[in-house]
């Protein structure tokens, strides 16, 4: 998900009292999968069983080394109708390394999102960290329904995109609100035209689903998954629909599992989250004053971004770097500590007269519109379409106004990216109440970071509680938003250790380990290691 951890008293408060506002969000009850998608889904993986996957040369559009190999598996449209229209999902592939007596099957890999793809996953396999699980393991990336070639959502032309300098108020006045809403309509009307009906099928159950029929079509009797971020929302979606197709399955950074979550309050979450981590960036800042100059305080460093948000709405940098291209570029720090030295950089070489660091980082990158147009699609469809929202701006206009005045730094920015689900057309689905038996599910791992702002840590902790068994690894007093395979070789011990032999940390009933933190980022050099891209 771009979408709460312990955020202190007042956060606490904000949230008990919208807990009453909120008659819009989902029921907590289970639900069973309807009789007809359960036939079609198990139809689906028969017949992608049968057919299985032809890898060869990956599309030139993938732009993957000739290592990696691609393939294309069918999925139903319409589970209920598993007959009628199929789509394409591109698969990607690179083989295990190890000897063939050691190999343990696929490990298929999800980023998160909704709307993004894994088909780069497989050139882990080059990375020190992934190389003896890439030994033992197929490494398999695909992109999921409406994401790239595979059957791609769209709800605007790409150059319809704003190009130039834009506002990102903290504070936005009544006007700015009218013209924000006429634009998700715009947004949400432009899904329902340019997809058409089959614009309903894209949600996370559906999802789920097509990960049972990879698994068939790979050819694995029971599935090795890892998910990331929203990866983990529809793998613990699988792991209660499909329990005994789960060989093993690694949750990282989960977003909170829970139907009233889904996804409203888990954005009201967010944005308190984010406040926290923006926070853990601009004390780092002031740690280094003497390099960057932008203050030796936390608030000294608040004002010096708030001189250049003033004076790039006065004169956008380049012409195309507003208020609102720098909100964005700032939102990274949150998700990743390994944008703070550039980003700290960026502002500044800006104050100090150069604006050249600001817009390589900021500025709109026309080669990236429409890759960036289909992941908002994507992420807009799935997250509509997965359960109720508020359907009146007075809810969200409240809600986000009480969030504001603690944590202005994410908060209208995620309204706005989430406000076409007010205005939405198509059906909506009714979360499943993620939940499995002591007994019924193989352990799983789950790894989570403390100050995680994309996916608040008590996520993790609610996962936990609701997949029995599951194990949880921690990594204490850090922020990093999707942590296995990345620089803390603790975090990385574990992952590998469970993948290649199944053994989880802690005993039952609470398995449980912790990591200390990675080291903070070097303020003068930031790229001394290597990692995978991290989860969005």
């Amino acid at each position: 998900m771009r979408a709460l951890a312990l955020f202190g008293a007042a956060g606490s408060l904000v949230l008990s009292s919208l807990a009453g506002s909120l008659a819009a969000a989902p029921p907590t009850a289970a639900l069973d999968a309807p009789p007809a998608e359960e036939r079609g889904t198990l139809l689906a993986a028969r017949r992608a069983a049968a057919e299985g996957i032809h890898f060869t040369a990956c599309p030139a559009a993938e732009k993957l080394p000739e290592s990696v190999r691609c393939g294309t598996v069918r999925v139903p449209l319409d589970y209920a109708d598993p007959d009628g229209t199929r789509i394409p999902l591109t698969v990607s592939r690179v083989r295990a390394s190890g000897p063939a007596a050691g190999r343990q099957g696929a490990l298929v890999y999800n980023p998160g999102g909704p709307g993004a793809s894994s088909t780069y996953f497989p050139t882990a396999a080059t990375l020190p960290a992934w190389k003896r699980i890439a030994a033992a393991y197929d490494l398999v990336g695909y992109a999921p329904r409406g994401v790239g070639r595979s059957a791609p959502v769209s709800c605007q032309d790409p150059v319809d995109r704003a190009k130039g300098p834009t506002p990102a108020p903290t504070e936005p006045s009544e006007v700015f609100k009218q013209e924000r809403i006429a634009r998700a309509k715009t947004y949400a009307q432009g899904c329902a035209q340019r997809t058409g009906a089959a614009l309903r099928h894209y949600h996370s159950l559906n999802n789920a689903r097509d990960l049972e029929v990879l698994r068939a079509a790979l050819g694995e009797p029971r599935l090795t998954y890892m998910g990331a971020s929203y990866g983990t929302y529809f793998g613990a979606l699988y792991a209660t629909l499909f329990p005994q197709r789960v060989r093993r399955m690694v949750f990282d950074s989960p977003a909170h599992p829970a139907p009233r979550q889904i996804w409203y309050v888990n954005n009201l979450d967010q944005s308190l989250a984010f406040e926290r981590r923006w926070a853990d960036f601009r004390t780092w800042a002031a740690k280094h004053h003497k390099v960057y100059g932008l203050g030796s305080t936390a608030e000294e460093v608040r004002e010096s971004y708030e001189k250049v948000r003033v004076e790039l709405a006065a004169r956008p940098a380049g012409g195309t770097v507003g208020p609102g291209q720098l909100h964005a570029a700032m939102l990274q720090t949150g998700y990743h500590d390994r944008f703070w030295a550039p980003r700290a950089t960026a502002l500044s070489r800006y104050l100090k007269g150069d604006p050249k660091p600001l817009i390589e980082q900021a500025a709109p990158k026309e080669e990236g519109f429409a890759e960036e147009a289909n992941g908002r699609a994507v992420y807009t469809a799935v997250e509509c379409n997965d359960a109720p929202w508020p359907e009146d701006f007075a809810v969200w206009d409240r809600d986000n106004t009480r969030i504001a005045e603690i944590a202005p730094f994410e908060t209208w920015d995620n309204v706005w990216m989430n406000l076409p689900c007010a205005y939405w057309k198509a059906p909506r689905q009714k979360p499943l109440d993620v939940r499995t038996a002591a007994g019924v599910l193989p352990p799983v791992l789950i790894l989570a970071a403390e100050r995680d702002a994309a996916t608040p840590y008590e996520g993790a902790l609610e996962l936990q509680r609701r997949l029995w068994g599951a194990a949880l690894v921690t990594e204490r007093d850090a922020g990093t938003h999707g942590i296995g395979g990345g620089v803390n070789a603790c975090v990385n011990g574990h992952l590998e250790k469970y993948l290649l032999t199944g053994a989880v940390p802690g005993k039952t009933p609470v398995r449980r380990a912790s990591c200390a933190p990675h080291p903070e980022p070097d303020p003068v050099s930031l790229e001394r290691r290597t990692e995978l891209p991290p989860a969005v």
